[in-house]
């Protein structure tokens, strides 16, 4: 894990994937919305050691701009070796129900254009047979609750995805991660209830590069602690799932 790509580089986990990477020199190319913050990013990478940052600024929400982030990347690091999809959103679930417009934003931006630009990764990663490609999708996907059933639904279809994937990609040696996060102290979840709680965004980073690093699991709960609360959680039967209010 040398040459790493990172789609959604602004994102608040994502943020501190960065720093930790940078510290191992490696090299990077970021992609996100804002070129300023693309810039003042690049900037403190390469004073925490990174040993190369390059940055391309795109919505990745939009299928239409993959080609050229994908030409961008095969341009400036042609030998990456690691693809980690970190961006995502979480509308207010009442909004979702209320606004079709907002449901379809969700889907595409948590599932439809995530599992577009995976492919054209992928497949060059399946070319030269070697690599990792890695997406955080979420422990809301592993059930429906009434509380967030859309933005669960399309991170749980991601994870599908990745599941499929990874299977596709077994034979070319390269390795497929679904890192699947419990709720996490980020700027998309400061609005919600118990948010002082939630995981410290270094601690979820640190699982997410030692898995890198080690090319498995095949799933990353984050903390370790949610592979356990979700196993417990799918067990419950859908009779009794149902009336429960979260």
């Amino acid at each position: 894990m040398e040459k790493i790509v990172i789609l959604g580089a602004t994102s608040g986990i994502a943020l501190e994937v960065e720093r930790q990477l940078a510290r191992k020199s490696c090299e990077l190319l970021l992609v996100a919305r804002s070129p300023k913050r693309l810039a003042a990013l690049q900037t403190d990478l390469v004073t925490r050691g990174a040993r190369q940052v390059f940055t391309y600024s795109a919505d990745l929400a939009s299928v239409q701009q993959h080609a050229a982030v994908f030409d961008f990347a095969r341009r400036t690091l042609p030998d990456f070796d690691t693809v980690l999809l970190a961006y995502g959103s979480m509308q207010d679930q009442k909004d979702s129900e209320a606004s079709i417009n907002v449901l379809l934003d969700e889907l595409q931006v948590n599932y439809v254009s995530a599992a577009a630009i995976l492919m054209l990764f992928a497949a060059d990663l399946e070319r030269r047979r070697t690599g990792c490609l890695a997406a955080i999708t979420s422990v809301a996907g592993d059930r429906g609750r009434r509380s967030n059933y859309v933005y669960g639904s399309a991170k749980g279809a991601l994870s599908l995805f990745l599941q499929g994937l990874r299977s596709r990609l077994h034979p070319a040696g390269v390795r497929v991660i679904t890192i699947k996060p419990g709720p996490v102290q980020t700027p998309m979840t400061d609005h919600l209830p118990n948010y002082s709680r939630f995981a410290d965004p270094a601690r979820v980073a640190r699982d997410i590069v030692r898995a890198l690093e080690r090319r498995s699991p095949d799933v990353l709960y984050t903390p370790r602690i949610w592979r356990y609360i979700m196993t417990a959680v799918r067990l419950i039967p859908e009779t009794i799932f149902k009336r429960l209010s979260f």
